[in-house]
């Protein structure tokens, strides 16, 4: 530690002593002067996964989810807080101390955990941000505009971790930028529900209601989707579909609250600033306001807005049948009141079709008396046509106008193919219920904001949101990656070793967006990433519970009494929690894979146990 750090940390520690002395006030007031890790997590945890997490379980479930975010993130604060408690208690490097009092094979899973989480979680932020500025904000949309976007998204993460590697001013410097990064994009979320509420589009009995847990919603859907599904053809398959999509979005939600790589970040962000046992009750208060306040209201905002907009509705222009088959329709009799395409196509309805599309399928193929394959064949003979047709257009007249042309007749007055036929004639209900589970993102939730806020004005203030989002995200990766790779090589967390290892989630992160995902994917990717993430975050749990309860390596500062025991209660439950979100995901995606993988970590952790234990007791 430098004489400069050492001076400011003892300065630091005078100040809050004598706060102590005059009172709860006083001590609050300094300990605001004094917050920085809490930020540092809150700009990492108001990133991509937060965006979609929220966005998606605002879609699926309305206000009725606004519970499930916070209520992980106190959790999560306990386990940090735990972790911060080791970590100024000992004054030792977590890794190291899991590794010697704890189980070598949990210190390594946990760093190898946060390693891979840093480099996987990357990518879609780097995705994220380029779809920020070229969709929201219409930045740097031309031929290269991608990689312009990847290369400032770098630049702007290397440059922020320069400064706090460089200690001392820098470290202030770094934390002011993150904390007003973490503002902008908090006041730009809080803005769109001030618009909304000031239009009275808001029913606050609800959204009031959403904030009380229900642990029904594992096993149920919610009452919106109930008429649709009692007038659908196959109400089981849509139940089914709805709420794998409804745990999904549960397990998202809750992963992205508190990731594993933040457990990782927190204490050696601490250390690193010369913080020990006197600032216990400042890392607390720093968890609990400059980590809890900013993601609640960030994510509710996202989740409220994204219900208002989009839950148990859809966009009825899927359901449109080219002009001429709407004249034919109407000729036959039909009126705006029958018709079940009377609404019109919009460049969002092209951009949701796909998803529409294979929603629609999915029922299709349960349908005992229709040969799937074989139309599908049929259709896709159609569709050659189709695209033919629109080169031949293109040739004669422009791609613009041709692309205007589609959203009147999609099929350029070749008419309907044998699966499309057969989409049409399904019954409202189901296309319905299909229409509504489309995949949206930000940039859709922004247009459809646009009758509040004005042409524009919704994309540039989402815009500037998912930005600040995805930047501050990318830079704590890259703090943490640092961390991550100067402990396992048994490195100072600084210098050349520090930044090489900060660089690395910068590189595949840019790499990884403008390779592994096509443009539409981009939004989309967060959620298996977040699945992936909700995976690893029971080894920590699982480490942090066994570290407060040991009393090797916390001697006289281990927690007695009725202390230990409410603390151990709460630690559990965070645990089970985190374990169940990760046993569902496991044996959704990975099956008894997943399980196996599982037992075999499990097993080598005992067995290194009694291993090293086995010496001691000779």
């Amino acid at each position: 530690m430098s004489d400069e750090l050492q001076a400011q940390v003892e300065q630091n520690r005078q100040l809050i002593l004598d706060a102590k002395q005059k009172g709860t006030g006083s001590t609050l007031l300094a300990y605001s002067k004094l917050s920085g890790p809490g930020w540092l997590q809150s700009a990492i945890t108001l990133g991509g996964g937060s965006l979609a997490g929220s966005l998606y379980l605002g879609i699926i479930a309305g206000y009725e989810l606004l519970w499930l975010q916070p209520l992980m993130m106190v959790l999560g604060i306990v386990m940090l807080s735990a972790i911060g408690y080791v970590a100024l208690s000992t004054k030792e490097r977590p890794f190291h101390a899991i590794n010697r009092h704890i189980n070598p094979v949990l210190g390594w899973g946990w760093a190898i955990a946060t390693l891979m989480a840093n480099m996987v979680w990357a990518m879609p932020q780097f995705a994220l941000g380029t779809a920020a500025m070229q969709q929201n904000l219409g930045l740097f949309s031309g031929e290269n505009g991608g990689i312009l976007c990847t290369v400032i998204l770098f630049s702007l993460g290397a440059g922020a971790v320069y400064f706090y590697d460089s200690g001392g001013r820098g470290v202030k410097i770094f934390d002011w930028t993150l904390k007003i990064m973490v503002a902008v994009v908090v006041l730009s979320f809080f803005g769109v529900v001030i618009a909304m509420t000031m239009k009275g589009s808001l029913p606050w009995g609800d959204i009031a209601c959403g904030f009380v847990p229900d642990f029904s919603l594992l096993t149920s859907v919610p009452d919106t989707y109930g008429k649709f599904l009692a007038d659908s053809t196959n109400p089981g398959f849509w139940e089914t579909k709805i709420l794998s999509s409804q745990r999904d979005k549960m397990v998202t939600g809750a992963a992205t609250a508190v990731g594993i790589n933040m457990t990782f970040l927190l204490p050696y962000s601490m250390l690193k600033r010369g913080w020990d046992k006197d600032f216990r009750g400042l890392a607390v208060f720093d968890l609990s306001t400059g980590l809890f306040v900013p993601f609640m209201v960030a994510v509710s905002c996202v989740v409220i807005a994204s219900a208002t907009q989009f839950h148990g509705k859809y966009d009825a222009g899927l359901l449109v049948k080219s002009s001429a088959e709407r004249n034919v329709e109407i000729s036959n009799g039909a009126t705006s009141e029958t018709s079940l395409y009377e609404a019109k196509r919009t460049k969002d309805t092209v951009a949701s079709e796909r998803d529409f599309n294979k929603n629609v399928d999915a029922v299709l193929k349960t349908q005992a008396d229709f040969k799937y394959d074989d139309v599908a064949k049929l259709q896709a003979k159609h569709d050659e046509k189709v695209a033919s047709r629109r080169d031949e257009l293109i040739a004669e007249k422009s791609a613009d106008t041709v692309a205007e042309q589609e959203l009147q007749d999609p099929n350029l007055g070749l008419g309907f193919g044998p699966l499309d036929k057969r989409r049409n004639e399904l019954a409202k209900a189901d296309r319905q219920l299909a229409a509504m589970l489309v995949g949206r993102d930000s940039g859709l939730l922004a247009n459809s904001l646009q009758n509040l806020t004005g042409p524009g004005i919704a994309q540039i203030v989402f815009g500037i949101g998912v930005l600040g989002m995805a930047v501050s995200t990318i830079i704590i990766l890259m703090l943490i990656n640092g961390f991550t790779i100067c402990e396992m090589c048994g490195r100072p967390s600084e210098g050349a070793m520090y930044r090489f290892g900060s660089i690395l989630p910068g590189l595949t992160g840019g790499i990884g967006a403008l390779t592994l995902w096509t443009s539409q994917a981009k939004f989309y990717v967060a959620e298996p990433t977040s699945i992936f993430g909700m995976v690893l975050l029971p080894i920590a749990y699982v480490t942090f519970f066994l570290m407060i309860n040991s009393k090797s390596l916390l001697g006289e500062h281990r927690p007695e009494g009725i202390k230990r025991v409410l603390l151990n209660l709460v630690l559990l439950l965070a645990l089970i929690a985190s374990t169940i979100g990760a046993g569902w995901s496991i044996w959704a995606k990975a099956g008894w894979y997943g399980v196996a993988a599982v037992v075999a970590f499990v097993t080598l952790a005992v067995v290194v146990h009694f291993r090293r234990r086995k010496p001691a007791a000779e």
